[in-house]
């Protein structure tokens, strides 16, 4: 009997531990801070790190290995007592199926990051109020992840994290920071979630579905079917830019996919909408000229 209780809480203890969403590197960048007291920022990359992975953010039912493999990289660029000013670098990627090849979902830099912090001040997440801008803005992109990364697997799948998104934008509004409000022309965490769940913007949450799952994921088993969807893919982007210029959806996907369409067209024979693919690339995402030459 005894032995049957030890074998319960083991099993317990395990599907707790299977139960998280995240598989999160979180490292904090000091370099620019001088001063000896640097162990605050060791005790905070520790518990976020701690904070984010063990954390239970949704109730969906995951497996160990299929827990959303993501980054959040800070660079303290001044600190002022417990006032500390950063840039994060938000990275998540994805498997394909039947390789051992992850792609990149999201790569967002924002570069209006300020928190205050003391050591050891514990990270509590309140849904329905604003405490934190450091807790603010690390929950606001773990739902955004999750749902980005929910999307990519089910058409509009990622609902429900995308909208615990916004909701978390909703409730830091009230800080006044400008990084949470809407101002014309800045792209910022609430423009993102904005235009993200905007229903005349559908079209970037159509294409993580339709790129990954009708593309990427059968670029084993059929290459030049996988490779017709991709580019169908990537050529229904252009709806978005003439939607809204200079979308900021369209900067999130390149900045995550530029590399991987080059590498993609890179490979194997060119297809028929290639000269095409290129022309439309360079006219909606000038930005990466320089790599879009490379599959002309």
């Amino acid at each position: 009997m005894r032995n049957l209780l030890v074998l319960f809480i083991l099993l317990l203890f395990a599907n707790e531990i299977n139960s998280q969403e995240l598989n999160c590197s979180v490292k904090i960048n000091y370099e620019q801070i001088a001063g000896s007291n640097r162990q605050v920022f060791v005790t905070l990359e520790n518990a976020l790190s701690e904070f984010i992975n063990k954390t239970k953010w949704t109730d969906r039912v995951v497996q160990a290995e299929e827990r959303v493999d993501c980054a959040m990289n800070i660079i303290i660029t001044s600190r002022n007592d417990n006032t500390f000013n950063a840039t994060l670098q938000v990275q998540s990627s994805r498997p394909i199926y039947g390789s051992s090849y992850l792609t990149p979902i999201l790569n967002i830099k924002d570069n209006d990051f300020t928190f205050r912090y003391n050591e050891f001040d514990p990270l509590n997440y309140n849904r329905n109020a604003f405490d934190s801008n450091l807790i603010s803005t690390i929950v606001f992109y773990v739902y955004t992840i999750l749902g980005v990364d929910a999307d990519t697997f089910s058409k509009f799948g990622g609902d429900f994290e995308l909208k615990e998104a916004q909701n978390v934008m909703l409730q830091a509004q009230q800080s006044g920071l400008a990084s949470w409000q809407n101002v014309v022309g800045k792209q910022n965490r609430y423009l993102l979630i904005d235009n993200i769940l905007a229903p005349k913007l559908k079209k970037y949450r159509e294409v993580l579905y339709d790129y990954h799952i009708k593309g990427m994921d059968n670029f084993v088993s059929n290459k030049e079917f996988a490779k017709q969807t991709i580019e169908a893919s990537v050529l229904s982007m252009e709806q978005l830019f003439n939607k809204t210029v200079g979308n900021y959806l369209i900067r999130i996907f390149f900045d995550a996919k530029a590399n991987e369409i080059v590498n993609i067209y890179s490979d194997g024979p060119r297809t028929k909408n290639s000269s095409n693919v290129s022309r439309t690339l360079k006219r909606i995402s000038p930005n990466n000229n320089a790599k879009w030459r490379n599959i002309e």
